[in-house]
């Protein structure tokens, strides 16, 4: 059965993501785009789109040209849209980057997303300039702020630039806008190619679900390197007219204290943020009577923490959002309009322009039983155009007929509300960031006193999922803290291994895949 939405169909978006964003901002004037949440500085809708403008100039004038990967290296600044905008505008496919990844993981992204030029801040430059010395074939590295002594030049200077803004022919349905990285199903990260078109339509069919305007304050403290905060705190706002205040990161106290002090209204979230709304006694220090909504994704929410913290703060139940970077990323969410009627635990109806099937769980070539779970799969304009230098990795995810198999297992009542049940792909969701097992498996192997290992996601005790290994020890002396401390030294903090037990041997099938199900039934 193909399920569709109930809401009208929207046209498919064929402009450039910059225009489609920007193309009001000039006659929104001086009303504000962007504010710091910590120090107050604050860009006007006008100075947007005049410094993106620019900033494409400077990027052109420095040798960018369209077909560049830009790789996009910074946590949340007000400087980081007028980056995005300014390189897409140069004609530049953008990479996104966590902030926090070694070295060695920011050169991996380099070198297998060709990257040519790298954007910064001065605080990550020494990451930045050993990624690029291990990568090779990075043309310039730049920083988002004022560049003080590195040696580098900044954003900033091109604000003042008499270059030509450059007039670049961007194909919307084919042309790359952003490059993330994702493990998919399973795997190691893949750059996701999201056209121009990919991403523009996807804003527009999330539009008259989640409606936002002049005068909505928007919180943006999940990354915007992410596809949920690119989308939903960057894109969706700025397109709509709606201010955004700019976290750099999550501090409880920060965060709540920007809340109070700019009279933010609408929360994007993740389920680690929900929990310290419902639980935190340093909630009570604060006044949040500005928040009409809070809509959490990027990982599963319990139904009763979500109530737990509607009723703490006085709002309608917490909405949920689904979807994943393959989809640009949006495919269901729980409209504002009915966040009061939703059933507890659902993350949504279908947006816009995209089909849904559920495929039985016993054989891939049917569709699951009315009223029984399947694995979700979706057709839609939202589609990524495919995996980067992995054409069988994307035939495996896209099949012949266009439909994207998502690798969660999903249920539908009879209004239409979609429950996310269980996960047939073995990708680890740790506080809304992608951890592939067997990224670390491959890790662990490379220490000496490990035989062979294998890593599940297990849930803590705040409902996180948390990466655990299993490891074979080749050295009877091994502990948990040295497997804890190497893994540590060498991922990104969100990567590390939080828990490891000791086993004989790792369950394996004829084939050599992992039996991941009985290490979690064991």
């Amino acid at each position: 059965m193909v399920f569709q939405s109930e809401y009208e169909d929207v046209r498919v978006v064929d402009e450039p993501i910059h225009d489609a964003v920007l193309g009001g901002a000039a006659a929104r004037g001086d009303a504000p785009a962007l504010v710091d949440g910590v120090t107050g500085t604050t860009l006007t809708f006008a100075q947007v789109d005049q410094f993106h403008r620019k900033v494409a100039a400077g990027l052109a004038e420095a040798g960018v040209r369209k077909g560049d990967v830009v790789a996009l290296h910074s946590p949340n600044t007000v400087a980081y849209p007028v980056a995005f905008y300014g390189a897409t505008r140069a004609g530049a496919s953008v990479t996104t980057v966590h902030p926090l990844a070694t070295p060695e993981e920011f050169a991996s992204q380099l070198r297998d997303s060709a990257a040519s030029w790298i954007i910064t801040v001065t605080p990550l430059i020494q990451a930045a300039r050993h990624a690029a010395e291990l990568a090779g074939g990075i043309r310039e590295i730049f920083v988002c702020d004022p560049s003080g002594d590195t040696g580098h030049r900044s954003l900033l200077d091109m604000l003042g630039t008499t270059a030509p803004e450059p007039r670049i022919a961007i194909d919307p349905a084919e042309d790359v806008a952003a490059l993330p990285y994702s493990s998919g199903t399973t795997g190691r990260p893949k750059g996701v190619m999201l056209t121009h078109r990919n991403i523009a339509t996807n804003l527009a069919q999330l539009t008259p679900l989640m409606p936002m305007g002049p005068g909505d304050r928007i919180l943006a403290v999940l990354p915007f390197f992410h596809i949920y905060g690119l989308t939903a705190l960057m894109n969706a706002p700025l397109r709509q007219g709606a201010t955004v205040v700019v976290l750099p990161r999550f501090d409880l106290d920060t965060f709540l204290a920007a809340i109070e002090k700019h009279r933010i209204n609408g929360l994007y979230v993740a389920p680690p943020i929900v929990l310290a709304l419902a639980k935190h006694p340093a909630v009570e220090g604060y006044d949040l009577s500005s928040l009409r909504y809070i809509i959490s994704a990027a990982a599963p929410l319990d139904a009763e923490l979500a109530q737990a913290c509607s009723r703490r703060l006085g709002l309608p139940p917490v909405g949920q959002a689904y979807g994943m970077t393959e989809l640009s990323p949006g495919t269901h969410v729980v409209p504002l309009a009915a966040m009061d009627s939703a059933p507890p635990g659902t993350v949504g109806k279908l947006i816009p322009s995209t089909e849904m099937r559920l495929v039985s769980l016993d054989d891939p070539a049917k569709d699951a039983a009315a009223g029984e779970p399947g694995e979700v799969v979706i057709r839609g304009p939202q589609v990524m155009k495919g995996y980067l230098g992995r054409p069988q990795a994307t035939v495996e995810m896209i099949d012949r007929d266009g439909w994207l198999h998502t690798g969660d297992v999903g249920q539908v009542d009879d209004d239409g509300w979609l429950f996310v049940v269980d996960r047939v792909k073995e990708l680890i969701k740790y506080k809304g960031f992608q951890v592939a097992p067997a990224d670390l498996e491959a890790l662990l192997l490379t220490h000496d006193g490990i035989a062979d290992a294998a890593v599940i996601g297990v849930t803590d005790d705040d409902g996180n999922e948390i990466p655990k290994a299993f490891v074979v020890r080749s050295d009877p002396t091994l502990t948990e803290d040295d497997v804890l401390s190497y893994v540590a030294e060498r991922v990104a903090p969100y990567k590390k291994v939080r828990r490891v037990a000791f086993i004989v041997g790792v369950p394996r099938a004829a084939s050599g895949k992992i039996l991941r199900r009985q290490l979690r039934e064991g």
